[in-house]
């Protein structure tokens, strides 16, 4: 009798990404900007640890063909490659040739580009439980370009939770079978942390990288005991950015998303509020017919009459069909992604104003 593998029971810890699946993913996603790019990504599990060695991008659809009117799409249709039919014949293809060269071929996810955190929405969670239903290892990765062009690399991984996986297979998102199933915003997504790693043979190359002498005249080392006890040390180059006062230009605009999405949330809380109003009406009409009818049985039943079916309400009214609530679900997560940007960007500016409060006051 086989055993089961040990190894498929154990959670996803960490995701360890190769230095070069980092550079082609950059280098697509900034080529693509302002347009989604996503791709195809490879590895294994080990332990809890996704590894991901290799990635190769989607084919990019050829806009020519397209009706001028819908050229604006193409945002659109990038960002539903991932389950696009061709798209899954060319990544299975591409898997098999890179099984022929002894690489990794096992898929764990996706790629896709973002714009100022702006990632959380329905053709991405649409293309995660895609990926998800097949292998509940794969995740996510997000790089976000307007954040990385800052100087500062932002890749982060995400995979849904089992939770939310299960509510979105059943396709109900009422107010009903969310309060039952105890499902919040906070439990769509969940993050995993990110560890770069370099080869062996990168890593070498890069300690051979010569370094600038601090001084004109260098003493040459006697023995090696010599380079090990005083190691050669590169200068330091000050940096005055830090020192900059202007308010950070990304954080404007992620205040004018932040605020658009807050403006998406009121309207999706008016449109169940104008359910909630339509039902309340029908039951009130459901209500009274019920009331009536029974008034007329009551009637008829002194009168020795036959009484009236008191279920015909069921075909003469229509209740109105709750609106899903994902929408709001995945907005509010949106949210909570702006307001953390917010967050760590107000940081540093409001430490900088504190230093130099002392020449803002008025003496």
């Amino acid at each position: 009798m086989a055993t089961a593998d040990p190894s498929k029971d154990v959670p996803l810890k960490a995701a360890q990404v190769e230095a070069l699946v980092v550079m082609k993913i950059v280098k697509h996603c900034s080529a693509s900007f302002p347009t989604t790019a996503t791709g195809s990504i490879v590895g294994m599990d080990r332990n809890g640890l996704l590894e991901i060695t290799n990635t190769f991008p989607f084919p990019t659809t050829d806009l020519s063909s397209v009706d001028s009117s819908h050229q604006n799409d193409a945002s659109a249709l990038a960002a539903a490659a991932p389950r696009a039919k061709a798209n899954i014949v060319y990544q299975n293809e591409m898997i098999r040739h890179l099984k022929e060269v002894n690489v990794d071929a096992n898929n764990v996810g996706w790629y896709t580009s973002a714009t100022m955190g702006n990632f959380v929405n329905l053709g991405f969670i649409e293309n995660q439980y895609h990926y998800q239903r097949e292998n509940d290892k794969a995740v996510a990765l997000v790089h976000d370009v307007s954040r990385s062009s800052q100087g500062a690399l932002s890749l982060r991984a995400f995979k849904l939770t089992p939770n939310f996986m299960t509510a979105f297979k059943e396709g109900k998102f009422t107010t009903e079978s969310l309060q039952k199933s105890k499902l919040s915003f906070k439990d769509v997504l969940v993050e995993l942390p990110i560890n770069i790693h370099n080869s062996h043979l990168l890593t070498s190359f890069l300690h051979q990288l010569p370094a600038h002498p601090s001084e004109g005249d260098v003493a040459l080392p006697t023995s090696l005991s010599d380079l090990e006890r005083d190691p050669v040390k590169a200068p330091l180059y000050p940096s005055i950015d830090t020192l900059d006062l202007s308010i950070d230009p990304f954080l404007e605009k992620t205040c004018d998303l932040l605020l658009d999405s807050i403006e998406s949330h009121y309207t999706e809380l008016n449109n169940h509020q104008y359910y909630q109003r339509q039902l309340a009406r029908e039951q009130a009409k459901i209500t009274a017919w019920q009331t009536k009818r029974k008034a007329e049985n009551a009637a008829r039943l002194a009168a020795k009459q036959p009484a009236l079916p008191e279920d015909e309400w069921q075909r003469i009214f229509k209740l109105p069909q709750e609106p899903s609530r994902l929408e709001g679900m995945l907005n509010a997560k949106q949210v909570e992604q702006y307001s953390k940007q917010v967050d760590g960007f107000t940081a540093g500016v409001t430490a900088k104003m504190f230093a130099v409060r002392g020449n803002l006051l008025p003496e």
